[in-house]
């Protein structure tokens, strides 16, 4: 009972900054989360929850929720892109994930978490923008935009990819253009009476992946184009939908008429960081999520990632009296498995851009793999999904 009472500061309001929050509130700590948005608004689109992110949802007590605002996911179905036909089709009901895999709007899924946060007592407070950090051996002084200074025991940075935590941690490390942009949008969904899925639509150079959200009124779309420059990291840059459109004119199957209904579009260049080093200062500072391990999204992880990091933090914190001791456990537990993850996202994004005889290759393998012995396809990703950390990190 290590947190009872102690006072810690959450720099971020995004799921991992949130779910962080909740989880130390409930182990009796006294938490203020700085969000700078000047409210929580609906940004993003959707996200899908896996096993291992579901687990830790259901350990918060929010299991229920969940699956109330979100859809569950029966499968992950790839195409070929330009003709649209099956490659492989994985049934998650047979491979018994199911239950814990789901589609949802990120802006869902961050009000979920909020309201949570809230009933636990967490002190929430917007627009507050942290200009500075100063950590020393017992606590950290946060100054504020505006000249307010704020004393809290631990800072908690889960403010993203530009972090000043991790950059202070961490200042020789830069990311680098992998030579890919995304584009994401929604739109409203024409047949909300399938069985919801994941599906992938994979050509040379570039790849469609597609999910219902919304009790099935909207669908995500994110498309992913090789590029060779781009200029500036980020999630909010408007694009035209007719460049959208004419990138991927050569695609079958249902995708001319989704991107066909694309109104609004946003774009950003997909850059490659390394895990961080060092994720804490021993004493007062420590990153969880993005701040800690910024991942492609070529294999549905980071908000999973930053939930098991929120659950393990918390679970950590309160096992030591010792606050270095817990930190270098959080580190060491989360360090080697985010760097697995990692790496596997950025083998996915190779894997759906092949061309010529090695896409041929690849497909063959697939489409065989999926006749043959489906569950052995899934099966390599057991020690992502099926891992729990909830059990480990008790």
């Amino acid at each position: 009972m290590a947190l009872a009472g102690r006072n810690v500061t959450v720099i971020g309001a995004g799921i991992g900054g949130l779910a962080a929050a909740l989880a130390l509130s409930r182990r009796g700590a006294r938490v203020t989360v700085l969000e700078q948005a000047p409210a929580i608004s609906e940004v993003g689109a959707g996200i899908q929850i896996t096993p291992n992110g579901a687990a830790v949802i259901e350990a918060l007590g929010l299991g229920p929720a969940l699956g109330a605002a979100a859809l569950p996911n029966t499968a992950v179905h790839l195409h070929d892109g330009r003709s649209g036909r099956t490659v492989l089709r994985l049934d998650l009901n047979r491979a018994g994930l199911a239950s814990g895999y789901f589609l949802i709007h990120r802006a869902d899924l961050i009000a979920l978490l909020e309201w949570a946060a809230r009933a636990a007592g967490v002190t929430l407070r917007l627009g507050c923008r942290v200009e500075r950090m100063v950590h020393g051996r017992r606590g950290c002084t946060l100054a504020l935009e505006g000249g307010e200074t704020l004393e809290t025991s631990l800072a908690v940075s889960a403010d993203g990819l530009h972090s000043r935590a991790r950059r202070a941690l961490n200042p020789s490390a830069e990311p680098f253009f992998t030579g890919q942009v995304a584009w994401r949008a929604t739109i409203p969904e024409s047949d909300g009476r399938r069985a919801p899925e994941a599906a992938v639509f994979m050509a040379p150079g570039r790849h469609v992946v597609s999910y219902p959200i919304r009790g099935g009124r909207l669908r995500n779309l994110v498309a992913v184009e090789e590029r060779t420059s781009w200029t500036e990291e980020g999630w909010h840059h408007r694009d035209d939908p007719e460049r959208l459109r004419r990138a991927f004119s050569g695609f079958g199957g249902p995708v001319p008429g989704w991107l066909g209904a694309v109104e609004t579009l946003h774009v950003w260049g997909l850059f490659r960081h390394p895990v961080a080093e060092r994720w804490h200062d021993s004493r007062a500072l420590v990153l969880l999520g993005d701040a800690a391990h910024p991942t492609l999204p070529f294999l549905a992880q980071g908000a999973n990632m930053a939930l098991e990091d929120a659950w393990c933090l918390a679970a950590l914190l309160d096992r030591h009296d010792d606050t270095a001791e817990a930190l270098a456990a959080y580190q060491a537990v989360r360090q080697p498995r985010t760097r697995r993850i990692v790496a596997a996202a950025n083998a996915n994004a190779r894997n759906y851009h092949l061309s010529g005889a090695a896409r041929l290759a690849a497909h063959t393998v697939l489409r065989t793999a999926g006749a043959v012995a489906p569950g052995m396809v899934l099966g390599r990703f057991d020690w992502l999904y099926r891992h729990d950390v909830t059990q480990q990190v008790a």
